[in-house]
């Protein structure tokens, strides 16, 4: 007797595994076949679809809601851009996209809608950011699903083709995306980096020696204002004397444009508020606010460290201004400003 249960037990599981290979065969058949009829699909679909839980068709069906809400946001950037390749690039991501979406129908044999919140959320954020950020961002949210997908697999679900896509298609599709700010982002952190080192520094020594915030601000407009019409001047010549892509004007003009928004956002405080030390501090909140932003901006667009670059800029920034800070209080105490 132990010995047939024995046999029973093997042959029970030769049946389960053989089972599990039956299904990822038909799962290759329907996804990767273009000879398949209308009928042999659907009898496929129905034949996979009574093999799965409750509970795993759930997580698949979000799994396809996601890709055709993909589809729709690249459908949508791809019919807004102006640069021929890149809505070659776009069109062909939103097809592998409904493509993955077909495919995890037939596990689910249901049609379900796109989530429109995340269609209009990253196209926005696409249309106002630049294309390579927004779509950089999405695909940082899809490196959890990538890993479900692998577990799927184990248990006999068939992900080859939507994690062939997912790992390197679209990966190598993003790399060709080109946009003009992205090009320029070098002369943007020159003119960002310089202005909140250098105003921050000057505003913490003004802050100190002369304790009027309306002075102050007046004071640091000047000095911002002229210092970003020096870097943009600076940066025209630069440009200019390199072999680049980048055209001199431009590169300029993204450098002044740069360096004048710390200006103003620095000396807004100084403008509304009566006690210099708190516009101080609200100062250097904002630049780090600023440091911030910029930081993850870029480390996304362009597959970044943002702690590296994030701590470094602080601590410069941050650094020159505790320095200066103590040159204000020299020169008040020394030389005996009194406003």
């Amino acid at each position: 007797m132990p010995k047939l249960k024995t046999g029973e037990n093997n042959e029970g599981t030769r049946r389960k595994e053989s089972a599990s290979e039956n299904r990822k065969t038909l799962c290759k058949e329907l996804a990767f076949s273009s000879t398949l009829t209308f009928f042999q699909k659907n009898a496929i679909g129905d034949y996979i679809s009574m093999n799965i839980s409750e509970k795993l068709r759930k997580q698949i069906l979000t799994y396809q809601q996601n890709e055709i809400t993909e589809h729709n946001i690249y459908k949508m950037l791809a019919q807004a851009t102006a640069v021929p390749e890149n809505n070659r690039i776009l069109e062909k991501i939103a097809d592998d996209e409904l493509q993955h979406y077909q495919l995890w129908k037939t596990y689910t044999q249901q049609d379900i809608k796109p989530n429109k919140l995340m269609i209009w959320k990253y196209y926005i954020i696409s249309r106002f950011f630049g294309l390579t950020f927004g779509l950089k961002l999405m695909e940082k949210d899809e490196v959890n699903a990538q890993k479900q997908y692998s577990q799927l697999r184990e248990i006999g679900i068939e992900t080859d083709m939507v994690l062939h896509d997912e790992n390197e298609h679209e990966h190598a599709i993003l790399q060709l995306l080109d946009e003009e700010r992205l090009r320029y982002v070098g002369s943007i952190v020159l003119g960002l980096n310089d202005a909140l080192v250098e105003l921050t520094g000057a505003l913490a020594g003004f802050t100190l020696a002369l304790q009027e915030t309306k002075l102050i601000a007046v004071i640091g407009l000047i000095t911002g204002i002229a210092a970003a019409l020096s870097m943009g001047s600076s940066e025209y010549l630069s440009t200019k004397s390199e072999e680049t892509v980048k055209k001199p004007f431009k590169a300029a003009l993204y450098t002044l444009s740069a360096y004048i928004v710390a200006v103003l956002f620095l000396i807004l405080p100084y403008l509304f508020l009566k006690n210099a030390f708190v516009c101080l501090s609200f100062a250097l909140a904002t630049s780090i606010v600023i440091i911030a932003f910029f930081n993850y901006y870029v480390s996304v667009a362009k597959d970044l460290s943002f702690r590296k670059r994030f701590i470094e800029m602080t601590a410069l920034s941050l650094g020159v201004a505790a320095v200066s800070f103590f040159i204000g209080f020299l020169l008040r105490s020394f030389i005996g400003i009194e406003v």
